[in-house]
């Protein structure tokens, strides 16, 4: 087999420069790497892991700890636009298989999910749902000796719920996204705060005085919300679920269909998982000069492809935004492509949000390997313990203590009798 297609084994000095940094900032990951890893029990020894996930330094810091403890690993990204060239590099370099070149088209985008996959995992570690999606479409004779796997994110555990509900999936799948220590923080205050960063470095204009529409209201709205209203823009929140929508106007947001926010924004971040949240009747009556960026896993939340097929011109405005002058002269901005944002755009979340999810994600590859055929072919939580340990852990990283039940607040919160 292959051992890596990568865009250029030169760029892994800069690589592992920046994955030395992420490290020193990831005190779960090099907890589990010292517990786990060359010095420590190793449970992963022999076994073998595809993993999936935007390939970027915190997410080689993952690959490498998880060899660390033994795994064969074989990485891929999960979004054309992800992949750090030069984090690649230093992976391949390192003796980990690895199959990503920022950029790639479609077809090399999919040859390299498969390629990731023809060591024939034990446990795969997925982002969005594509590796999965190979095993149980193209490739399904890849899938015969998964044990199980994690995934990543809200797009593809939608994605698994679906195949589940079917009766399709092959293998038990951990909701790595439905942590606590996962979406509490990462959808939150990662997403939050990446997406801004992102928007402020490709655009360099101001969100104060600005109107921002965000559609969707799920943790990575409630993020990206609260981080523009904080660098002081008026917010505004597009919802299907009203109860969502009743939590967003009592913190403080408008709240309309995308129909009538669309000629009030200046600045439009969707967070849905969902297709057409902002569609060319939307873009029709926007402001001239619009950005419109996405925050969802997939490019399909911005109707990029109808904007671009009744454009009269489309240029690169600057780095990272597309322009589209639509009949009539009205220009509307497209941050990168209509793809994911924070990652496609810039670094991703911070390195100490992903610490905890990727604590979560080796934990819950380690609980696949601890209970393989035990477990039904599903969609199955993370444990509370994992949850308790690795928030447990960070606290500990703050050097913070907290409270413990005494026996006797134990016997009373666990008593009906309270004579």
């Amino acid at each position: 087999m292959k051992q890596y297609e990568i865009k250029d084994i030169g760029l892994a000095p800069s690589g592992r420069q920046r994955i030395e940094w992420v490290k020193n900032n990831m005190p779960l990951l090099s907890g589990l790497e010292e517990k786990y890893g060359r010095h420590g029990s190793r449970p992963f020894d022999g076994v073998k892991v595809s993993l999936s996930i935007h390939l970027e330094p915190k997410t080689a810091y993952l690959c490498k700890v998880l060899a660390s403890a033994g795994a064969e690993m074989s990485v891929t990204g999960s979004n054309v636009l992800s992949t750090q060239d030069d984090t690649a590099a230093a992976l391949a370099e390192d003796g980990i298989r690895v199959f990503a070149v920022r950029g790639a088209g479609e077809t090399d985008y999919y040859r390299h999910i498969e390629m990731c996959l023809e060591h024939k995992p034990n446990i795969v570690i997925d982002d969005g749902g594509d590796l999965v999606g190979m095993l149980h479409g193209k490739r399904p004779d890849l899938a015969e000796d998964v044990w199980g796997g994690c995934e990543e994110t809200t797009t593809g555990i939608i994605r698994l719920k679906a195949m589940e509900r079917e009766g399709k999936l092959k293998f038990p799948m951990v909701a790595v996204n439905d942590a606590r220590c996962k979406h509490l923080f990462d959808n939150r205050y990662g997403t939050g705060q990446s997406v801004w960063d992102s928007i402020l470095r490709n655009t360099n204009l101001i969100i104060a005085s600005k109107t921002v529409v965000v559609a969707g209201y799920g943790w990575c709205g409630r993020g990206i919300a609260m981080r523009a209203s904080a660098l002081g823009a008026s917010v505004i929140v597009t919802e299907i679920d009203p109860v969502k929508a009743i939590e967003a106007r009592m913190d403080g947001y408008s709240v309309m269909p995308m129909i009538e926010a669309a000629p009030l924004g200046d600045i439009f971040v969707t967070a849905t998982g969902c297709n057409k949240v902002i569609t060319l009747e939307h873009m029709a009556i926007m402001k001239n000069r619009a950005i419109l960026a996405n925050a969802g896993h997939f490019n399909a939340e911005v109707d990029a492809e109808a904007l671009e097929s009744r454009a009269v011109e489309r240029y690169e405005a600057r780095k990272n935004i597309e322009a589209y002058v639509l009949p009539g002269g009205k220009t509307i901005h497209v941050m990168a492509e209509g793809r994911l944002v924070n990652i496609a755009a810039a670094d991703g979340h911070p390195a100490e949000i992903m610490d905890m999810s990727f604590a979560v994600q080796f934990l819950s590859a380690l609980f696949i390997l601890e209970n393989k055929g035990k477990l039904r072919n599903a969609v199955i939580d993370v444990s509370s313990e994992i949850d308790s340990v690795v928030a447990a852990n960070k606290l500990a990283a703050w050097g913070i203590e907290i409270d413990e039940l005494t026996p006797d607040q134990e016997i009373y919160l666990n008593s009906w009798n309270f004579d």
